[in-house]
């Protein structure tokens, strides 16, 4: 046992470490042990037939959460992916000395495997008559009290294995992420779409305007970015011919963390040939739509931070994005555009309105900060606002009635953009302009192997991103970005155990 730490400063380590140590002594070493999981606890507890009892026989398996010992029968309660269930422990079923072991050698926050029969308590809790029982995994270390639980947010985000065992909320939100995604991707697959991958390591951070994390790989003695986006290679899939293709992807960027930010985080890009992004509306809605009917139940939900009922069914408002900024600024500012007169009143309402105008910025980055700090975080309902600056994105294509907005539009719910979508560019000409106009602000590197894609051709494709964090921030309720990710990204811990 030299591999035990000798400086033991909890009581209840010490305990348990005596009870494993007693457990080795006799011959049964709990980590070398396995059992049988026939059934989860909400599968178990379905098979139950009312005033049937003892029929139905299941084993089960899970991490001891409650236990209350009384003299020669005892319940306790353990937990799976499912859920609680409960267990009845009987000396005259099991036998003085196995009866004695469980008593003696069985703490909260053990794992163990029961096999029994189904029957329901005077209280009519479904409950599991044991036969047989196996410690297949002992705690050293207790669980957060029962009554206090994991309320730290540090240790909510360090450990959050304990966050899952000990919070059902943080257990139901993380596992609601899981439903969201499968059915995201039934979705697109109904409707043809081809799931791919593409790499990680990638030899142009492109995509996005965005810093990258730089990597070095060593037998080719060059350097490489983690991934800042997925369009650019999926785009590339359109060139050969894939007309559909989605990817759900880790996205990596080099930023600030807030409470709708990880350096870490997870996209869907999708992408269709011969649409636009009119299509990509009508696609995002039913995505939507499949989500409110098949996980969360209900096409409304409450709006964690205004306490707004946003309401997923029937139309979703279509607005321009030169008309929200008139409206947000009260006058036609975006009559002025083109003109001399157009920067300095654009400062003008950025200032009354309380918003950054710095003299290094562009005109649309002025009248952009207007949108993210007075217009966005009031969009609560569903709404697709359309026709951007061409600045802000040098990947969509140019409207052909006004070519200094683009074909685009983001879809912003809950105060927050949710899924930008584009007409994609598709002439090699205008896309190496778009490009090499954004480069000389070091926006975004030029991807010549992408532009040599293009001079294949590329049919015209709509194409949407889908931040699935964000999403799922605002379908569950979570506060923070870090509330919907298992492991968001922390600063190293000094801890060593």
């Amino acid at each position: 046992m030299s591999d035990i730490p000798q400086d033991i400063s909890h009581d209840q380590y010490a305990v348990r470490l005596k009870k494993l140590q007693d457990l080795r002594a006799a011959g049964s070493d709990p980590f070398r042990a396995n059992c049988t999981q026939s059934h989860f606890s909400g599968d178990a507890k379905a098979l139950y037939v009312e005033g049937q009892d003892n029929l139905v026989t299941v084993s089960v398996a899970g991490r001891l959460v409650t236990f209350r010992v009384q003299g020669g029968s005892s319940f306790v309660k353990i937990q799976d992916q499912q859920g609680p269930i409960q267990l009845y422990f009987r000396r005259d079923v099991l036998g003085e000395e196995r009866y004695g072991e469980f008593k003696k050698s069985l703490d909260l926050g053990d794992i163990i495997g029961a096999t029994g029969t189904l029957f329901k308590t005077k209280t009519g809790e479904i409950t599991v008559r044991v036969d047989a029982f196996t410690l297949v995994s002992k705690a050293l270390r207790p669980l957060p009290e029962k009554w206090h639980g994991l309320t730290d947010a540090e240790q909510v985000y360090r450990q959050r294995y304990l966050d899952l065992i000990v919070n059902p909320e943080s257990r139901a939100r993380l596992m609601m992420r899981s439903r969201i995604v499968a059915s995201i991707r039934h979705t697109l697959e109904s409707r043809k779409f081809l799931e791919v991958e593409t790499p990680v390591l990638e030899g142009v951070a492109g995509g996005a305007a965005a810093r990258p994390f730089v990597t070095h790989h060593n037998a080719l003695g060059t350097d490489f970015f983690l991934r800042i986006a997925l369009e650019l290679r999926l785009k590339r899939l359109l060139v050969g011919g894939y007309d559909r293709v989605f990817e759900i992807g880790r996205i990596f960027r080099n930023e600030g963390i807030s409470r709708k930010h990880n350096p870490e985080f997870t996209m869907l890009e999708v992408y269709q040939a011969y649409s636009d992004f009119q299509g990509m509306m009508d696609l995002v809605k039913a995505i939507f739509s499949n989500l409110c009917r098949d996980v969360i139940g209900t096409f409304e939900i409450k709006h964690a931070a205004s306490g707004q009922m946003i309401n997923f069914a029937g139309d979703w408002r279509t607005v321009r994005y030169f008309d929200l900024i008139d409206e947000a600024v009260g006058s036609k500012l975006s009559a002025l555009r083109g003109t001399e007169g157009y920067r300095p009143a654009v400062i003008e309402a950025a200032t009354k309105l309380g918003c950054e105008a710095r003299d290094d910025w562009q005109t649309f980055e002025i009248v952009n900060e207007i949108f993210g700090k007075k217009i966005e975080p009031a969009l609560i309902q569903p709404t697709f606002v359309t026709h951007l600056p061409k600045e802000l994105c040098p990947l969509a294509k140019l409207n052909q009635q006004d070519p200094g907005l683009i074909d685009v539009f983001e879809l912003c719910i809950g105060g927050m953009e949710v899924a930008p979508a584009y007409s994609e560019q598709n002439d090699p000409f205008v896309q190496r302009e778009m490009f090499e106009a954004q480069a000389g602000e070091e926006k975004q590197n030029i991807d010549h192997d992408f532009l040599l894609a293009l001079e294949h051709a590329m049919p015209p494709a709509g194409g949407m991103g889908v931040g699935i964090d964000r999403l799922c921030i605002l379908l569950t309720g979570a506060e923070s970005i870090r509330d919907v990710i298992l492991f968001p990204s922390m600063r190293h811990s000094e801890n060593k155990g």
